[in-house]
């Protein structure tokens, strides 16, 4: 029994029917866990297990079931029951004075009008059907009233959010048609339109929607009678969660600024009609001479027979992505170099082969995602996957990486035995490896944040030049240390430059991309090396990368082990955890993780 619990027989049943409903793999293990945890919480000492609704939880279903079961136990061990009180009761005196008084008669309690959430698929279809002829008793087919409302609702009416459930924004017409704000005519076609009431609550939706999604104007444009139209306006009407793009503040320079700087010398040479800039490093694209696109994988799609959904719903968000194959990520912003200059980078970055689907005259910029499912997520970190992603996110160089994770409909038991591994996943990417984590609720919030997004990186670049390093200097063994110096670089000289202005931005061309991420092209021995030690079980790459350190090739190993003494069978066991076993806890190798080593390592000398 919880004794350091306020009410420890009510914590004690709830315990009791958590534990049971676990032993049964039930869905409702969650739901008295939660009730459970709340109760031991609660420093209020109850009376009535009914007054234990206040808690988060509980409802009025538990507080019966606690009330039976307190009932069983006063029965049981000869006690008196608890009174339940009664509210709103005053003392007899009271009462009597308020007699002898007369008290007024209640005044009736006014019923609520109704008020959808914001972009809800209720609000959606009312702002929808708003826009007929009321007049005229106009009514519309599903069809047509879907395509009305769904540029003012953030749910799809024709594909669940979640592939595992059925229920649409759609859904939401039987609530409208029960409240009678909807009603139907026609035979077998239905067609809707708005009861009298429904025509009330449509045109206070209206009002209020226009004052928070349209901005005020004073130069006497004409804005659109329906709410959202313009996709970029329905994006900015919810509260968004976008990384930093930026250590500064941006600030918006004249129409034509000159280019101070280039990141390393302070002379460009300016090459051809264009008026291209270049160093013997980079190539300084201006910033009207490329355009921001999203570029998503050809492999994420919403299920097998909906292949297409994220670049459809994105185009009705007003962005046109790119589909094609990635070699790193899922997601990820290049600038398409403009016809009138992509002839002279190409010619100024000659070691860059030209490309057949143009990617030569496209440069990825600062910005990629990668997305995961959250059941996809659990079978990565099973796997290991998640920890080489991990690493060829970092080994790319891109500067801004968001891992984001989509909600999914798992298990209980699954999400209770791997919820640890995600949250210490999670915590390992933000904090070690510096990565932006994005939780995402469903597929519908992902198209929308990387709509958002995208319209963000395009008023970020507009103003801004592009550095391209050139791709003579993008190789996988020193790229990075090409990549640092120019940042290095950059932020000394804007140290040392007394005008306040925005950092350059390095990039690469596609191509360049493509070629140094690929899997099994850009791999080095040592990269080869770390992929052998991380496959054996509880070596984690920070423990990798230490071993690697000490013995810098596999057959360095393989020598370290044949020298040790082979009349001490222990010392072949204990050669690493002798070196590495004082390290930091995360670099910390164990006796049995160092004797697991050897072990495999003697199936390589076999």
């Amino acid at each position: 029994m919880d004794e350091d619990c306020a009410n420890p027989l009510l914590a004690k049943w709830l315990k009791e029917r958590m534990d049971t409903a676990r032993e049964h793999n039930s869905k409702g293990y969650q739901t008295y866990k939660k009730a459970y945890q709340s109760m031991k919480a609660s420093p209020i000492t109850f009376s009535h297990p009914s007054e234990a609704v206040v808690l988060n939880g509980i409802g009025e279903k538990l507080c019966a079931w606690l009330t039976e079961q307190l009932q069983n136990h006063c029965r049981e061990n000869g006690l008196p029951m608890p009174q339940k009180k009664s509210s709103g009761k005053r003392p007899a005196e009271d009462s009597e004075r308020s007699e002898r008084q007369g008290s007024p008669p209640k005044r009736a309690k006014k019923a609520q009008p109704y008020v959808p959430k914001f972009r809800s698929g209720p609000f959606a279809l009312l702002l929808a059907l708003g826009t007929l002829n009321r007049e005229q008793g106009q009514a519309v087919s599903k069809t047509d009233l879907i395509a009305l409302a769904q540029p003012n609702c953030d749910s799809s009416f024709t594909a669940p959010s979640d592939p595992t459930k059925f229920f649409t924004a759609w859904n939401s017409m039987k609530t409208l048609e029960n409240k009678e704000l909807v009603c139907t005519k026609g035979h077998p076609t239905k067609r809707y339109y708005l009861s009298d009431e429904g025509w009330e609550v449509a045109l206070r939706l209206k009002q209020h929607s226009q004052a928070i999604s349209l901005p005020p104007t004073g130069r006497g444009k004409k804005v659109a009678t329906t709410v959202a139209a313009d996709p970029t306006r329905a994006i900015t009407t919810t509260e968004v969660e976008v990384f930093d793009l930026c250590s500064s503040p941006e600030r918006r320079p004249p129409r034509q600024r000159p280019l101070k700087r280039t990141g390393v010398p302070k002379s460009p040479v300016t090459l051809g009609q264009t008026g291209l800039q270049s160093t013997s490093e980079t190539i300084i694209l201006p910033p009207d001479s490329f355009d921001v696109r999203l570029v998503l994988d050809n492999r994420e799609v919403r299920t097998s027979t909906d292949r297409d959904y994220v670049s459809q719903e994105l185009k009705k968000l007003g962005v046109s992505p790119i589909t094609r194959a990635l070699p790193l990520g899922d997601m990820v912003w290049i600038a398409q170099v403009k016809a009138e200059f992509a002839g002279a980078l190409q010619r100024l970055n000659i070691d860059d082969e030209e490309q057949e689907d143009g990617s030569s005259a496209e440069v990825v910029l600062e910005h990629i995602v990668e997305r995961k499912r959250r059941d996809d997520f659990i079978s990565s970190i099973k796997d290991g996957r998640f920890h080489e992603q991990k690493f060829r996110l970092k080994k790319s160089g891109i500067k801004h990486a968001v891992y984001l994770i989509e909600d999914y409909s798992i298990s209980a038991d699954h999400a209770e035995r791997y919820g640890e591994a995600m949250e210490t996943a999670i915590k390992q990417l933000q904090v070690v490896y510096d990565v932006f984590v994005h939780l995402s609720p469903k597929l519908d919030d992902t198209v929308r944040y990387l709509a958002r997004m995208t319209h963000h990186l395009q008023a970020h670049y507009r103003h801004r030049p592009l550095h391209v390093i050139r791709s003579n200097r993008v190789e996988t063994q020193h790229y990075m240390q090409v990549l640092s110096k120019l940042r290095q670089n950059e932020q000394q000289q804007q140290h040392a430059s007394s005008l306040s202005s925005s950092a350059a931005v390095f990039g690469i061309t596609f191509s360049a991309f493509s070629a140094m991420c690929d899997k099994h092209d850009s791999l080095t021995l040592r990269d080869v090396y770390l992929r052998m030690l991380l496959c054996i079980r509880g070596l984690t790459p920070e423990r990798a990368v230490e071993i690697s350190k000490i013995w810098k090739t596999p057959i360095d190993l393989v020598e370290a082990y044949e020298r040790q003494p082979a009349a001490d069978p222990k010392a072949r066991d204990n050669m690493i955890s002798d070196r590495l076993g004082g390290a930091i806890p995360r670099k910390k190798i164990s006796k049995a993780l160092s004797a697991k080593i050897a072990e495999r390592d003697s199936t390589i000398l076999e």
